[in-house]
């Protein structure tokens, strides 16, 4: 095989090479809202079980059933429960297990920024961000605003490090994505299972909240309804 080394094959490769990245651009900009949910945003679905049972073994325990955003009062709740028994009773973190639940209105709060934001779940739910315009990242996840205060301590994350579960109603993610799906013309079903691959880490995919209860008096936890 010729291999030809003139300026005019150099040239006409780079003019080429020209074209075919300006068809790239044109057809990445192009790209509907539509087209850009078949794209994935985790690695892959979480499948519900019953696993966070098993590290419920702290002394002191309570359930935090939270189906309303409350202005993100439920995660002030559980780091008030933290909180307190450190101060008022010095007990450690390590003695103490808070469980939060994510269904209901709730149910996408347990779900990634790139979930948030790819699906406008701010705009779905109504929720803003500080600067009033629909969230485009899951407000819960690091650093919630509360009662007007930027509140870092309550967030999800940190409140994982302090030993809190977090737990995710697989019945409620199929029944509100389904409804966000409706609404954007999407298939529920590629939705629902791209959502299961959105949960935040450390979060974990429960059958059911409605037996999630129950288990949870089953091993002795305390109930507090948000």
């Amino acid at each position: 095989m010729t291999t030809l080394r003139t300026p005019a094959r150099r040239y006409a490769l780079a003019a080429v090479a020209g074209i075919m990245t300006l068809s790239a651009l044109v057809a990445t900009r192009a790209r509907s809202v539509e087209a850009r949910v078949a794209e994935p945003v985790a690695s892959g679905p979480v499948e519900p079980s019953d696993r966070w049972l098993k590290g419920l073994t702290a002394k002191h325990k309570q359930f935090f059933d939270a189906p309303a955003p409350a202005g993100g009062i439920p995660l002030v709740h559980v780091m008030n429960y933290y909180d307190t028994y450190n101060k008022a009773y010095g007990v450690k973190d390590s003695d103490i297990d808070a469980v939060l639940t994510f269904y209901g209105s709730t149910t996408f709060h347990g779900l990634t920024d790139a979930a948030w934001a790819k699906y406008r779940i701010g705009e779905f739910l109504d929720i803003k961000d500080g600067s009033g315009q629909p969230a485009t990242a899951n407000p819960w996840r690091a650093e919630p605003e509360i009662l007007g205060m930027k509140l870092a301590p309550a967030s999800i994350e940190t409140l994982q490090k302090r030993g809190a579960t977090f737990i995710l109603c697989n019945n409620a993610l199929q029944i509100f994505s389904g409804l966000l799906a409706q609404k954007r013309g999407l298939d529920p079903k590629v939705v629902y299972e791209d959502m299961k691959g959105s949960i935040l880490p450390g979060v974990e995919l429960v059958p059911g909240m409605v037996i999630a209860v129950e288990q949870a008096q089953r091993a002795g936890l305390a109930y507090h309804r948000q």
